[in-house]
């Protein structure tokens, strides 16, 4: 099998005893009609790294490449075609599986297919050896949840970042923009939420154990048109990006933009800054109406930039302290005759729920919002483990599954003293590798509830774009060949054949100017800095 990331379902070749189809400067393009977004990455992409125009073709017989629909392939299925004769033909059972297709494609062209700019444009063409590959995605959600909360990463960045993930065959970003260390979604109608809720005076170096802090102010935004042209970049390459806004829980920097949010029976909130440490923050929004217009008033310019179906409202790590000392809050509880905070949140979800239902939207949560009862149409991101996702599947509630243990990909990548910054579990390439987005609890029925799975970048300590790039890579290329190929059960799974095609891939992360953890352990200049990392009760400790 050729050196392909994430693993296609078939290959047949290759064949013909040497014989290649090639790439030179006189090949053209033919895109018949729902393929042109795939044609212009063609020429924008490709076609600098190859030093090749990749112009259009006066018709589908004189093209060296073939852009075609065929609806007898599953919807993001693709069929890709090599001949020495007839040419590249990339067929898919939609536009997006015709987009899998060029990028399986960019990976048989070799590294250099992923340079900005040819090397050698001195090249007498390119070549592919002819095959036939046959391919379709397990899961219709193959995610990667990115904060920018805790650290902004600037929009270049953020494009950067999708076509990472679409090289890598992933469909969905999830774009974590609210929490208590930063706003980062311009809100028109609200404008302090940006003025004073995307700036923090400082932020912690390293674990929010560690007594270091980096005295810098820290923020940024983005604007709507910033928006609108992310959303419009994802969606070329066949992204969905889901947006959150974190409710009620992780809310200081709306709190303090907008001190009326908190809970002002109980405390001054018009002193509250920016959160500028990590952890689980005490403050919550209070359960009023006029919190609930507030949220609305949010949802309503967000559905606006994001054409999701589904919008993401966090619901996690909601302390309820404040709910138990707050008159107004215990009112609400006795008012709506719940049975105390927990149902209380529910409550609050449930009103967001029905509100974008409403609106033809559907609501995810973190899988606390299982705690108090679950809103009806709602879905679950479940992160602590699997426990939340089976529980909601068997209710029949629809899940991603992204468990803590497995997929944070903000944990270390190895016990050793030279780690960056070691916090959480120890997940090697190979944990990732072995990582089962579907648990055995669940019957056939069941597990169709599971949408599919994604990882997740947790930015508390990563606080620039190298930092991340080390943290993701090169564990994202196992979590996608996880969530697109029909691998075997986690224990069969042929990690040594992987490891293979890595070495390959490795040439392609280089020419991407991904800065990723090698094999054999951080270079000097990524190594960590003498800051205090923390690990997870029961992982291995930090040197």
């Amino acid at each position: 099998m050729t050196d392909l990331i994430p693993a296609p379902a078939a290959v047949d070749g290759p064949q013909g005893g040497g014989a290649v189809a090639r790439l030179h400067a006189g090949s053209t393009v033919h895109a018949a009609p729902g393929t042109e977004d795939t044609a212009q990455w063609l020429r924008v992409t490709l076609g600098p790294a190859l030093g090749l125009p990749l112009a259009p073709a006066d018709g589908a017989q004189a093209a060296a490449v073939r852009l075609v629909l065929d609806d007898a392939l599953a919807a993001e299925a693709y069929r890709l075609t090599v001949h020495s004769s007839h040419g590249i033909e990339l067929r898919g059972g939609s536009a997006a599986g015709v987009f899998w297709a060029a990028q399986t494609l960019r990976q048989l062209l070799g590294a250099e297919a992923f340079r900005s700019a040819p090397v050698d444009s001195g090249k007498d063409g390119w070549s592919i050896p002819e095959q036939v590959i046959d391919d379709a995605p397990r899961f219709g959600w193959r995610g990667l949840m990115l904060d920018v909360a805790r650290h902004f990463m600037p929009k270049a960045d953020v494009l950067r970042y999708l076509d990472l993930l679409a090289a890598h065959k992933l469909n969905v970003f999830h774009f974590h923009l609210t929490d208590d260390q930063g706003w980062r979604v311009e809100i028109k109608r609200h404008p302090r939420l940006t003025e004073v809720g995307s700036w923090r005076p400082r932020s912690k170096w390293g674990h929010r154990a560690s007594e270091l802090w980096n005295d810098t102010p820290h923020g940024g935004f983005y604007t709507q048109d910033d928006i609108r042209e992310i959303v419009a970049y994802a969606t070329a390459r066949h992204i969905t990006v889901v947006p959150e806004i974190d409710i009620p829980g992780h809310s200081q920097a709306a709190i303090a933009a907008y001190p009326e949010l908190g809970n002002t029976d109980v405390m001054d909130t018009t002193s509250l800054g920016v959160w500028d440490t990590w952890g689980v923050n005490p403050n919550i929004l209070a359960p009023t109406d006029n919190v609930l217009r507030f949220y609305e008033g949010v949802f309503e310019e967000l559905l606006d930039l994001f054409p999701s179906r589904f919008v993401h409202i966090g619901g996690d790590e909601a302390p309820k302290e404040q709910w138990k000392k707050s008159p107004a809050a215990q009112a609400r509880i006795a008012e709506l005759g719940l049975s105390g905070e927990d149902e209380l949140q529910s409550w609050f979800i449930r009103h967001f729920d029905s509100w974008l239902a409403a609106r033809g939207r559907r609501l995810i949560g973190w899988d606390e919002i299982l705690e108090g009862g679950l809103a009806p149409g709602a879905a679950v991101s479940s992160w602590r483990g699997y426990a939340g996702g089976i529980a909601a599947a068997k209710a029949g509630h629809d899940v991603v599954m992204c468990p803590e243990q497995q997929v944070y990909l903000d944990h270390r990548q190895d016990g050793g003293p030279d780690e960056p910054m070691p916090i959480g579990y120890v997940r090697t390439l190979e944990d990732v590798y072995r990582f089962e987005p579907v648990p055995p609890e669940l019957t056939e029925a069941e597990a169709r509830h599971v949408l599919g799975t994604q990882a997740n970048v947790w930015t508390e300590v990563m606080e620039n774009r190298g930092r991340v790039d080390y943290q993701v890579f090169p564990r994202l290329a196992a979590f996608a060949e996880v969530a697109w190929s029909a691998l075997p059960a986690p224990a069969e799974r042929d990690f040594t054949a992987f490891e293979s095609r890595m070495a390959t891939h490795y040439g392609r992360l280089d020419a991407l100017g991904v800065d990723y953890r090698p094999p054999g352990g951080p270079l000097p200049r990524q190594q960590r800095p003498g800051v205090i990392g923390r690990p997870i009760e029961g992982s291995p400790p930090n040197v």
